[in-house]
Parts: C-alpha cells; sequence; structure tokens
C-alpha cells in the first residue's frame, strides 16, 4: 500500500533522503541527522516501511566492476494489447535475468527494456535465445548505450 505523498512531512523527506544516500545507517546515525530520539526515528522508518514508501533495501552494484558494461534499450512491439497477452509478456520478462527494466510504454512501441549484457554476444544470446522466443512479440528495436550520462539512485524528495 504505497501512500499519497502529501502525507509524508519534512521530517519524513529527510529520512528518505538520508536513507537513498546509505540504506545501511544505523537508526542511532538517522536519529541524529534527522534530530530525533531513537524511539522517534525508528517508529517513523517503520511507519514508511509499513505504508510502502520503502520497499526495499538494496546495495547499488556498479555494472561494470560485475562484468556488464554493456546497457541495452531495447523496444517490443506485442501483436496484441489484450490483457492476457500484457500478463503474458510481462511473467515471459521478469524470466530473463539481464532485464534491468522493464516499462508498459505509451507511443510507438509497447515495452521499453533496458538490458544489461557483457559485450554484443551476449546481447545477440539475449535477443535470440530469449525476447524473440516471447510468445507474442512481432518487433524488437535495440539501441546500445555508449555513455551514461546521468544515472540517479535517488529520487528528488
Amino acid at each position: 500500500m504505497v501512500t499519497d505523498s502529501a502525507t509524508l512531512d519534512a521530517t519524513d523527506r529527510k529520512l528518505l533522503r538520508l536513507l537513498q544516500r546509505d540504506g545501511r545507517a544505523t537508526n542511532v546515525q538517522l536519529a541524529k541527522a534527522a534530530n530525533l530520539s531513537e524511539s522517534a526515528c525508528l517508529r517513523r522508518v517503520r511507519g514508511l516501511e509499513e505504508r510502502g514508501v520503502i520497499s526495499r533495501y538494496a546495495a547499488v552494484i556498479d555494472e561494470r566492476a560485475v562484468g556488464l558494461p554493456l546497457s541495452v534499450f531495447v523496444t517490443v512491439t506485442l501483436a496484441s494489447l489484450a490483457a492476457p497477452a500484457l500478463a503474458a509478456f510481462e511473467k515471459a520478462i521478469r524470466a530473463v535475468p539481464e532485464v534491468a527494466e522493464c516499462y508498459l510504454m505509451t507511443g510507438g512501441s509497447d515495452y521499453l527494456l533496458r538490458l544489461v549484457v557483457r559485450d554484443v554476444e551476449d546481447l545477440e544470446r539475449v535477443h535470440s535465445h530469449a525476447l524473440t522466443r516471447i510468445e507474442g512479440v512481432t518487433r524488437i528495436s535495440s539501441s546500445v548505450a555508449m555513455r551514461t550520462v546521468v544515472k540517479r539512485a535517488e529520487l528528488p524528495l
């Protein structure tokens, strides 16, 4: 259950900014930085988690450092936009580990994917052994990112 952003006060936003920068910050560190008692801070963070504002905690991994230096943006067009076709595609695409992000789109294509792969040969493997085998896919177009200019893990709160 995600909350309405209007219910977030300045202290909630401060805690969220702090956690976005350092998800491993201790409650003691958060409380001090937010000028709260430790118990009040813990209640606030737990409340943000329970309301779905904080959906999970994760480490931000450098893609190059783990051998996945190539980001490829792929547009996918389906034969049908009926609910069962969308659900089938989304279930299938979740099973492709190289898909870092997937968005249902408006405009000329139905989905936009961001793949992370080792190299062009790895891209070809994913394309031919995964993407083109998903039922209902009629068109795939790929663009290789030459360089990342902006990539933020933090939302502007």
